[in-house]
């Protein structure tokens, strides 16, 4: 018969109690470096739990059917990780006590160590489906793999990490995309004899809505504007707001042609329709992708106002441009940019076009 557990064998308290002396021993260390050692193991036991619920939520969304009954469960999912990430977010208050001067006593060591070298970090980008050709380098040259070979320019654990990540199934965005592509619009299934007449004549109804809520609203502010160039201004930005609907819907070969187009129309009519009864769940998946990059973004400006709090702008331990480029990839990076792009191009409830199969998207039960 087994030995009945004790907590601390069950979390193994002691061995994780034993991992904070950095490069020596923990009694030779001050209180600022050990808590320095703490958050930011923190951070990466957070990161493990990142990566494997978003791994759970790419499985998910691959699959050839998703199941209505069970989008619920990812909705939980991606709640999880908009929580693990806000939690992420709030230790930066606990980096915060540490002062300059109390850090700089410790940050030689650290040299050429970087944060940027944290695999799991990279992992969970190139999960969410950041492209290697949207990334900034660290330094001029010094892409982000090179940042993870060991300081000989061998392999180490964190590029074999990495390596094996880019091999694991693809990204999270091309997951959901997938799931959209499939997606009914108007009660047409994409692969329906006649799905893409049904899709034009969504998109063209939808934007001829857009159009008459948007000649509204400049009515409203032409009246408001008294100067003529601030009219003529005014009308052009309405103008390129019905443009730019015209152009996300109907996207470029480039910009992926065919699919893309029926991947955003999909997105917009979950959105737009979202109090049908079988687009709940759908409706809150893209809100929750929505949440989960904002917090993303949030943690990655927070981390900047941290470190210019704590070391001002220098150069980073890794000698990259420190402050200068965790602002940048806050900025920059963007991995869900359709379901963003669909923001601008919503419209009042009672605009909406009138769908011909609405209660396709209803309760129903086998009798």
């Amino acid at each position: 018969m087994s030995k009945a557990p004790n907590y601390w064998d069950y979390i193994r308290v002691e061995d994780l109690l034993a991992l904070q002396g950095g490069l020596g021993q923990e009694t030779d260390l001050d209180n600022d470096e050990v808590l320095f050692i703490t958050v930011h193991q923190v951070f990466e036991l957070w990161f493990k739990l990142v990566l494997r619920e978003t791994t759970s939520l790419r499985n998910f969304f691959h699959q050839k059917v998703v199941e209505d009954q069970a989008m619920s469960n990812a909705v939980r999912s991606i709640r999880r990780v908009v929580t693990l990430l806000r939690q992420c977010v709030s230790h930066f208050e606990v980096m915060e006590t540490l002062s300059t001067r109390s850090y700089l006593g410790f940050r030689d060591k650290l040299t050429p160590a970087s944060g940027f070298q944290s695999a799991q970090m990279r992992q969970i980008e190139i999960l969410f489906g950041l492209e290697d050709s949207e990334r900034i380098d660290l330094a001029p040259g010094e892409g982000y793999m090179k940042a993870l070979r060991d300081h000989q320019g061998g392999e180490s654990p964190a590029i074999e990490r990495v390596l094996e990540q880019k091999k694991n199934g693809p990204s999270l965005i091309s997951s959901v995309e997938g799931w959209l592509y499939r997606t009914p619009i108007d009660g047409s299934q994409h692969d329906d004899p006649g799905a893409e007449a049904v899709l034009e004549r969504f998109i063209v109804a939808y934007a001829a809505a857009q159009s008459k809520e948007l000649d509204g609203t400049l009515k409203l502010a032409m009246a408001r504007t008294r100067q003529s160039e601030g009219k003529a201004r005014i009308e052009a930005r309405y103008e390129a707001e019905r443009k730019a609907l015209r152009d996300f819907l109907n996207p470029t070969e480039e910009e992926g042609g065919a699919r893309r187009k029926r991947v955003r129309a999909a997105a917009l009519f979950i959105l737009s329709y979202r109090e049908l009864p079988l687009l709940a769940w759908p409706r809150d998946v893209l809100d929750g992708l929505i949440e989960l990059e904002q917090v993303f973004i949030i943690f990655r400006q927070r981390h900047a106002r941290m470190v210019e709090r704590v070391i001002g702008r220098r150069t980073g331990t890794g000698a990259s441009s420190g402050v200068d480029y965790l602002d940048q990839t806050a900025l920059t990076y963007r991995i869900f940019k359709d379901l963003w792009a669909v923001r601008t191009y919503q419209i009042p409830l009672r605009a909406n076009p009138r769908l011909e199969n609405a209660a396709f998207y209803g309760f129903q039960y086998d009798e």
